[in-house]
């Protein structure tokens, strides 16, 4: 099986503030939180382009 990656991300101390405060309301960790908002806009974005196939050079890459 494949390891989880890890990916460093850095925010500015408001923007960090208000997604603990988000997550906290959710009932999730940061971690949580972030992990849902990437997935919600990746089904938001396939929901209007198409799926989005992994493993694959797009035009926008090269």
């Amino acid at each position: 099986m494949e390891k989880n990656k890890h990916l460093g991300l850095r925010i500015d101390s408001e923007t960090h503030s208000k997604l603990t405060s988000l997550a906290d309301y959710e009932g999730r960790s940061i971690n949580g939180e972030v992990l849902y908002l990437i997935r919600q806009a990746i089904r938001e974005h396939e929901k209007i382009h198409g799926e989005i196939r992994t493993g694959e050079i797009t035009d926008k890459q090269i």
